[in-house]
């Protein structure tokens, strides 16, 4: 049996146990992780796993199951227990679910690749982390950390619709973080992100990030965060730099246009949303130069594909144009409830799980500015990056967010080094007063997305730069 035939077998299982539609995905994925501490290697994960899931849909109601085998008894046996399970869910009433068309293709897909990330030599990543995390604690980390992830997965998707899709998807990325420990002050500073950088790419992105030139000035600077002053509490002029700007995409627009929490259909653990359909092409979200977009074609961030897990080609939307919520991210089931014409942002994070609603590439378009020239326009103000706390509402509307350093802005100018910065806002006000954005975009990568119940793990990309927003609430009152 290959990767396609089990599918298939699979599929045509579930149609004949009673489905009006079945898919059926395989993948295999091969994992590894390394961490390093204060020098030396802490724990290394290789990890590699193959199954099929899937997908059979009787009435209004959906049924899956999994198996770790790819024999054609045991697929035709997972296709006939998800029609299954669909048909004991059908037997409880509910609205009609019908699927937005999408034409039946035969493809490949790859992500690209110049340096085969599994390949690289374990000593070779090894020392890039030993060396690294030496030379924050050398600089005065107490605690000096390292790591990088990799990914490589392989699918087979097969539809009752006619879909034969096979893609292979390389991510890899990493990062460094130093930690200082005062007298009743604890902080960290970190390199790229807090959690690093990541894309579907080969470990070329690792070598981009050039670890080893970062870690003396990250572990200094941990350092003298434990004595600046605490950021000042008030409203003020806040300039978001882009890495945090990334978070505040990913939580309070990302997870607000997912259309299954908008419809109610992830309230029982991920919470739902501020948005009404009522509202898709009229509501003001934020400034005109708010323009947001769902992007899974941008080569290289962590969110692209070829395809998604429901056999929908990847296709670039608005998601906010000019400040008004335009769109939205979408399955083909929850599209065609909502009356749209288009899903394509549905993925699983494994064999064993099922597709959802998930963030593919959501991020701003760049603005008409620099770094300097909104520093220089800000007569008054905090700068803050790289996200060391976040807290939203269930809503995706009230939120408070913390990061690892700010920097005082007086008449133009930075100033002073601030430690603890947070801020706070609720979500539409706050992108309403974006008043200044950058040109310099970078796509973060967000390996760690979770939603579902059970939970799974999703790997986001944000498109972001530096912005301003004016008039926000920092600090905390004493």
């Amino acid at each position: 049996m290959t990767e396609f035939d089990a599918a298939t077998a699979a599929v045509q299982a579930a149609l004949d146990a009673g489905a009006r539609y079945a898919d059926a995905r395989v993948m295999h994925r091969r994992y590894e992780s390394m961490t390093a501490r204060n020098g030396d290697v802490e724990e290394l994960t290789q990890d590699e796993s193959i199954g099929l899931g899937v997908r059979a849909l009787v009435g209004s109601s959906w049924g899956f199951h999994a198996v770790p085998d790819l024999s054609d008894a045991a697929a035709r046996d997972a296709g006939q227990r998800a029609a299954r399970t669909a048909m004991a869910s059908a037997r409880v009433p509910g609205p009609s679910v019908d699927l937005v068309p999408v034409e039946a293709v035969t493809a490949s897909w790859a992500s690209g690749c110049q340096i085969d990330p599994l390949g690289v030599p374990l000593s070779t990543k090894g020392d890039l982390l030993v060396g690294a995390t030496r030379t924050m604690a050398e600089h005065g980390a107490d605690l000096a950390e390292g790591l990088y992830q990799i990914w490589d997965t392989a699918k087979w998707f097969v539809s009752s619709d006619g879909h034969r899709i096979d893609q292979r998807i390389r991510e890899c990325g990493g990062g460094i973080s130093a930690t200082s420990i005062g007298d009743g002050e604890t902080q960290r500073r970190s390199w790229p992100s807090y959690r690093g950088q990541y894309g579907t790419t080969g470990w070329e992105l690792v070598e981009s990030l050039d670890l080893a030139a970062h870690a003396a000035q990250i572990a200094e600077e941990s350092r003298a965060l434990l004595t600046a002053p605490p950021c000042p509490a008030g409203e003020t002029d806040l300039i978001l730099g882009g890495e945090q700007m990334a978070l505040q995409i990913h939580e309070s627009v990302g997870h607000a246009i997912e259309l299954d929490r908008i419809l109610g259909w992830e309230a029982a653990f991920a919470g739902t949303s501020w948005l009404d359909l009522a509202q898709l092409g009229s509501l003001r979200y934020g400034s005109e130069l708010m323009n947001i977009t769902i992007d899974p074609t941008i080569p290289g961030a962590l969110g692209s594909f070829g395809f998604d897990d429901e056999g929908s080609p990847a296709v670039k939307r608005d998601a906010v144009r000019d400040g008004r919520w335009v769109g939205v991210l979408a399955g083909r089931d929850s599209a065609a409830m909502a009356s749209l014409d288009y899903g394509g942002s549905v993925r699983a994070d494994g064999w064993a799980r099922l597709p959802m609603v998930r963030m593919t590439n959501v991020g701003l378009e760049p603005g008409p500015h620099t770094l300097e020239e909104i520093i220089a326009a800000t007569d008054d103000g905090v700068l803050m990056d790289l996200n060391r706390s976040w807290s939203i509402d269930d809503k995706r509307l009230n939120f408070q967010f913390g990061c690892e350093v700010g920097w005082e802005i007086k008449k133009g100018r930075r100033g002073r080094m601030l430690r603890n910065p947070t801020y706070t806002g609720i979500g539409p006000l706050f992108w309403r007063s974006m008043d200044m954005l950058s040109d310099e975009t970078v796509s973060w990568g967000t390996p760690n997305c979770g939603k579902g119940q059970p939970g799974q793990t999703g790997h986001t990309g944000h498109p972001a730069a530096p912005a301003r927003f004016r008039n926000v609430r920092v600090g905390v009152s004493a």
